[in-house]
């Protein structure tokens, strides 16, 4: 199994004061049901991990794959757990949470990485980050520390895989900023769905506008990190985000409708980098050895997908 790197923003970077604001489990019950509603959406659609575990373009990114569609998966039932918790039932997902998950997947692996890991679920961490830093409920905190451990290895493999594709295919510089730029309009709009659910006066509500600075802030660094923005935001003209914007919904629909699909694994496996290497490593009587840090393992990577708690 390939070692994902570490992510591109750190937690402090990505981290938000809220100058010792809590929520209140009891006062805020029906805010938090709502919130992890969203959270709930996002988690259901770890089976969409599916398609692209099909369209994986490469040995370990199959591997990687096949790991975190059970870790989604799992993650359902921990927050089902929290619903037990608060004694309530799940409700639907907002608009802008369904856009950002299932609205904005197309039949193309750069968008996916980008869209979806490194920004998608990048935006989920930060979410993550601030209800640890917001809730003093032990067994919650418990579970969204858990949760947030593999959702750092997602963004991680997210931003990896998106460096890889942009020195592969520079061109798509232009087109994943502009879906950058509609991911963080429906970032907006979910920001304005919570101040709505509060008065003014909620200790940790009331900083929303300036938490919704912070995410545009760490996009704004992720996405220079990856090499896709080489100017702040406030250096781009309006004329020319609706350009970019425009353009990347007419290709992010072009790859909905008429997908350009590279050859499947199946047909290009023996052409694998891992599958170089594994070669490399066996001895004469086709015996892979063990490696010393266990990497070369098998059952210990079998375990690792199926006992991920």
């Amino acid at each position: 199994m390939s070692i994902v790197p570490p992510m591109v923003l750190t937690r402090e970077e990505m981290s938000f004061d809220f100058g010792g604001a809590r929520f209140d489990v009891e006062r805020d019950r029906e805010l938090l049901v709502w919130i992890f509603d969203q959270f709930l959406y996002g988690e259901v659609t770890g089976i969409q991990v599916g398609h692209w575990l099909y369209r994986a373009p490469t040995l370990d990114a199959a591997n990687f794959l096949a790991r975190q569609a059970v870790e989604e998966l799992q993650h359902v039932d921990r927050f089902l757990e929290i619903f037990g918790i608060l004694s309530a039932t799940p409700g639907p997902a907002h608009p802008a949470v369904r856009f950002l998950s299932t609205g904005m997947m197309s039949d193309d692996w750069n968008e996916h990485v980008c869209l979806e890991m490194a920004l998608g679920e990048g935006y989920v961490l930060t979410v993550l980050y601030g209800l640890i830093d917001t809730l003093e409920h032990g067994q919650i905190r418990s579970i969204l520390q858990r949760a947030t451990r593999q959702e750092e290895r997602h963004v991680a493999f997210g931003e990896s895989e998106t460096i890889k594709a942009l020195q592969e295919k520079p061109r798509d510089r232009r087109r994943l900023l502009g879906l950058s730029l509609w991911s963080l309009v429906a970032i907006g709009l979910l920001a304005r769905a919570v101040e709505r659910r509060a008065s003014d006066e909620h200790p940790v509500l009331r900083q929303f506008p300036d938490f919704l600075r912070h995410v545009n802030r760490t996009t704004e660094l992720r996405l220079e990190r990856l090499g896709i923005l080489n100017a702040p935001f406030s250096e781009i003209g309006l004329l020319s985000k609706s350009g970019m914007m425009s353009f990347a919904a007419v290709g992010h629909l072009a790859n909905r409708l008429w997908p350009r699909r590279r050859p499947r694994l199946t047909a290009t496996y023996l052409q694998d980098a891992r599958m170089r290497s594994g070669t490399n490593q066996r001895g004469r009587a086709g015996h892979a050895p063990h490696a010393a840090d266990g990497t070369g393992d098998e059952m210990r990577d079998l375990t690792d997908v199926v006992d991920l708690e």
